[in-house]
């Protein structure tokens, strides 16, 4: 593989990240244009989780094996496909069903890319590859919203948001063209060895020290970034707020997420990977319950810009986390389980705030994500779950080695 593989990645996920960013608001504008109520739209973002996370684990066990190249342009396509389906869908069931198109495809992609970043990172850049691979996620982010607002808008919400969804699926469609002959390079031997060894029982991984706390936070702060991607739509239609202002502010976030990846390093260096965790996720809380605030706009930009610095630092420092306390040979279906639990979130977290929302109001599940974050935050101050440093002898240091 040449030493361009991890900008490749990168541009890529940007392409496949900016269709799904672009596509999540739009379906929820689409669906609030169709007769959805706050529970209907909270459902539909659940099911964008709920066919991953049944795959997970098998596509896990598959790139374990190596066989993880494939699975990044399946990925494109399902997005793609289930971008373009939701656009043309007119019932909520049929949107809905794309919906889970939509999010398999971006676990397909996800997996195989994460699998390979894990392969091909020495342990002591696997902090720094993991970051910059996730600023693809980040620039994705940051362009998808602003484009949804954009196109979304008018009296015709119902086709602006299809137009959204349909330009989505262009969008991602690009990244094929990043991914050419990007595989992870192996010998027949170890091939051989690989395909014979026996899997490590999911049991045994999740009772692996470090995994549990690595996937819960992966989770808290996953489930904070998809209902702010899906509800802060509702919350502005109901504060007066226009589709194109939810869009730069969601973009705000995603801009500071980026902004956090690219001084990940030093902050590793300054607090330790496990004090990072606990600090940030301690402060997210603080800034989700402060959504629920009827806060003028400008400072509700502020609150998302040290939001998403914040929830910057827990996806990529909860992949090394789970890589590095797994077992050698489960890396793959290890960061697999990681995903299971975000999916998980991304299920149940939509959910709930959907029943808390049309219970209590609009904000309320904000006010949910900031208990969700102060768990994590909880096992950030027991040291992120486990063995989170990059040590080489003791495993109690979580300052990282130096380089030689």
């Amino acid at each position: 593989m040449s030493r361009t593989w991890l900008l490749r990645l990168v541009i890529a996920f940007s392409f496949a990240q900016a269709a799904v960013s672009m596509a999540r608001p739009a379906v929820s504008y689409r669906a609030l244009a169709l007769g959805a109520d706050e529970r209907a739209v909270g459902v539909i973002a659940g099911v964008y989780a709920l066919l991953p996370l049944f795959a997970a684990v098998p596509l896990g066990r598959r790139t374990d094996h190596g066989r993880c190249a494939p699975l990044l342009p399946v990925g494109v396509v399902l997005i793609s496909g289930g971008c373009a389906l939701s656009g043309l869908a007119n019932s909520l069931a049929a949107m809905a069903a794309w919906s889970g198109v939509m999010g398999l495809g971006h676990l397909c992609f996800v997996i195989g890319a994460q699998s390979i970043v894990a392969r091909q990172s020495a342990p002591d850049e696997q902090d720094r590859n993991f970051g910059h691979f996730t600023i693809g996620a980040s620039l994705g982010q940051l362009i998808g919203p602003i484009a949804a607002g954009a196109v979304i808008g008018g009296p015709d919400m119902a086709g602006t948001s299809a137009l959204a969804l349909l330009v989505s699926a262009g969008v991602c469609a690009v990244a094929l063209t990043s991914l050419w002959r990007i595989e992870f390079l192996r010998t027949e031997a170890s091939s051989r060895t690989k395909e014979k060894a026996a899997r490590v029982p999911v049991q045994r991984i999740l009772r692996t020290r470090g995994v549990p706390g690595g996937i819960f936070i992966s989770l808290a702060v996953l489930s904070a970034t998809d209902i702010l991607t899906a509800y802060l739509p509702v919350v502005g239609e109901h504060r007066g707020i226009a589709p194109s202002v939810v869009g730069v502010l969601l973009s705000l976030r995603a801009g500071a997420t980026i902004a956090c990846r690219l001084v990940m390093t030093p902050l590793i260096d300054w607090l330790g990977r496990a004090a990072l965790i606990a600090a940030t996720c301690l402060l997210a809380a603080v800034l989700c319950a402060g959504i629920a605030l009827p806060v003028p706009v400008w400072a509700l930009g502020v609150m998302l810009v040290l939001l998403g610095f914040c929830l910057g630092v827990g996806q990529p420092l909860s992949m090394t986390t789970v890589v590095q306390a797994a077992p050698p040979d489960a890396r793959s279906t290890a960061l697999a389980l990681r995903l299971t639990g975000n999916r998980l979130g991304q299920v149940a977290a939509p959910a709930s705030a959907g029943l808390v929302a049309g219970v209590a109001g609009t904000a309320a599940p904000f006010v949910m994500l900031g208990g969700l974050l102060l768990v994590a935050a909880g096992l950030g101050v027991r040291g992120g779950g486990g063995r989170t440093g990059r040590t080489r002898a003791t495993g109690n240091t979580l300052r990282p080695p130096v380089r030689r």
